[in-house]
């Protein structure tokens, strides 16, 4: 099907400009080891005994990875993906601060980890039962990019890439590096891969970011389809294969590997063989994970089938080579990761593709402290994503994010010119087909941005959720307007909520049963009724009355015991402290 489509010849001709221009190659060329790639596949098929041949041994032989593994030494540390706990003191200890405050991740821990250790067995028994065609399987090329990385991080991830890739799937391993400025990145790195089959490396001139250092990588790949990871993985044993089986089956189903935690402090392997999650998003255009609708739970007939995402998180795909340029690659004009996620996700979903998650397939994934470098440019990629894929929608992002109107982002006339050529559907379409399961604020005019008290000049309904991962069980507080949105963002539904809906999922203020305190708890499902301690009425003289305890909410001063103002339950007057009014950062 997609060699009927006709490629668009700008991004080809900015990927070989990008390709003359932006990088080196320091290691043997792809066609060299396409060549060989070839005569490996021909002598596996005649090792085991030609076509329609199968056999134990005949599998054994295809599967076989690049490297065979060490034998196993169950008493080192971190071995099958065991926690590390170090009690050091002194230098020792200070070194490994030192080690956490330069990468955000404790690489005096991983500096003591075999580069080449196991990892325990995390996956859906059925995933193993499962057979391949490996003779007819895509090949694939694993691109992963990397900016000042520590050197055991790198180098597990690159060794564990080729201890668990089938010899005869995998064509090579490229590895960008982003113009690093570290030693150890430098003719150290070069001499070590110069000695590992398979793996290039490229350098690129100057400091591209990581989309255009991917980019970099994916332009002189050989293989059939395009593996991304990142470059702080740990590949578990068969992660390969499905995921090429199953582009074989559809070449516009871009698949993603179920992901891993791995402990930043730790590195104790926290993989579940149970249900993966799925990606979503919230109208801050920041990826969320959700469980499984219901939906397509039924959709599925075996706990192995392929799960649809509405999104990715970004870092671990793979995608045919042919449909990722078909799609227009990466969005260039964007640098560093962060919305270029959620802006494929939409591209592939309203462009007739399908985004899902392997179940039996498993990376792990150590996810830093916090990002070791900035990325002020991130807020620009989600405008982007949000002025190109969104239509409408995305005023619901830009009243949450007021700033990001004045965030410059570029020019995006080709990426739009993109989305015409392919004909790619609507953002409504998106979110009533896809993630249905997301709720779309109404943000009627004069119902939503900063509650604002008239008795307490300036001061705002502000919220603060406990967590990133939890955004109930906390009580609302009145601060300083501050008219950045986010916390002080908030909505008046038509359904009588008070709805802090910024993130998801969303929350909804609520009296407290053992006090006159407003306490944010999980919004109902869509369709479902609204709970009685959620429901208030909205006065047309500003004041808002609570339904259930006939009282209405009253900003007070000393609300709470640290002195701070709060919105309380208390019976209906005529005052300002007990009048509010939305206003919308313009």
């Amino acid at each position: 099907m997609l060699g009927r489509r006709r490629r668009s010849k700008p991004l080809l001709l900015l990927c070989c400009g990008m390709i003359a221009l932006g990088f080196v190659i320091l290691s043997r060329s792809g066609q060299q080891e396409k060549e060989q790639q070839t005569e490996r596949r021909d002598q596996a098929a005649g090792a085991a005994g030609g076509p329609g041949s199968h056999s134990q041994s005949e599998d054994e032989h295809l599967q076989r990875a690049v490297y065979e593994r060490p034998p196993v030494d169950v008493n080192a540390l971190g071995e099958l993906g065991r926690a590390v706990h170090l009690n050091l003191q002194g230098e020792e200890k200070r070194k490994e601060e030192e080690s956490v405050s330069k990468h955000q991740i404790n690489t005096y821990v991983s500096d003591r980890i075999s580069l080449r250790r196991r990892l325990p067995e995390r996956w859906n028994p059925l995933c193993k039962e499962k057979k391949y065609d490996y003779r007819n399987l895509p090949t694939t090329s694993v691109v992963i990019a990397f900016y000042n990385e520590a050197w055991s991080t790198l180098l597990r991830t690159v060794h564990s890439v080729l201890d668990t890739s089938p010899d005869i799937l995998l064509n090579e391993l490229i590895i960008v590096d982003d113009y690093s400025d570290r030693e150890h990145l430098k003719k150290p790195l070069e001499d070590y891969v110069a000695d590992l089959r398979k793996v290039r490396l490229i350098r690129a001139r100057k400091r591209e970011g990581l989309v255009r250092a991917r980019l970099l990588g994916a332009s002189v790949a050989t293989g059939d389809v395009l593996t991304f990871l990142d470059c702080h993985c740990e590949c578990h044993i068969g992660w390969l294969e499905p995921l090429l089986e199953r582009i074989q089956e559809e070449e516009t189903a871009v698949v993603c590997p179920v992901i891993d935690v791995i402990d930043w402090n730790t590195f104790e392997f926290l993989g579940n063989p149970g249900e993966p999650q799925i990606g979503g998003f919230d109208w801050r255009l920041v990826f969320t994970w959700h469980v499984i609708p219901e939906h397509e739970r039924k959709r599925r007939q075996s706990p192995i089938d392929v799960i649809r995402s509405p999104t990715m998180a970004g870092g671990l795909f793979a995608v045919s080579k042919k449909y990722f340029e078909y799609l227009g690659t990466y969005d260039t004009g964007m640098e560093v990761w962060g919305g270029e996620n959620l802006e494929f996700s939409f591209r592939i979903w309203q462009c007739g593709g399908s985004l899902e998650i392997h179940p039996c397939s498993h990376v792990g994934h150590v996810f830093p402290k916090q990002a070791p470098y900035s990325r002020s440019k991130a807020l620009a990629n989600s405008v982007r994503a949000a002025e190109v894929w969104m239509d409408e929608y995305k005023e619901l992002y830009f009243h949450r994010n007021p700033h990001a109107r004045l965030e410059p982002y570029g020019d995006v006339t080709e990426r739009i010119k993109l989305r015409e050529k392919l004909q790619c559907k609507n953002f409504k379409w998106l979110l009533e087909n896809i993630y249905p399961d997301i709720h779309v604020p109404e943000d009627r005019p004069g119902f939503f941005g900063m509650l604002k008290n008239k008795g307490m000049v300036n001061h705002c309904f502000d919220y603060n959720p406990p967590n990133e991962h939890n955004v109930a069980g906390e009580k609302v507080i009145l601060y300083q307007c501050h008219g950045m949105g986010q916390n002080q963002f908030f909505e008046f539904s038509s359904h009588n909520e008070i709805r802090y809906n910024a993130r998801q999922p969303e929350a909804c203020a609520g009296a407290d049963t053992a006090s006159d305190y407003l306490t944010m708890y999980i919004c109902r499902e869509n369709n479902w009724p609204v709970p009685e301690n959620q429901k208030f009425i909205f006065k047309e003289d500003g004041s808002i009355y609570h339904v259930q305890t006939q009282k209405c909410l009253q900003a007070v001063p000393n609300a709470f015991s640290n002195g701070r103002p709060g919105p309380l339950l208390r019976p209906c007057t005529d005052i300002d402290h007990q009048k509010w009014v939305f206003q919308e950062r313009k």
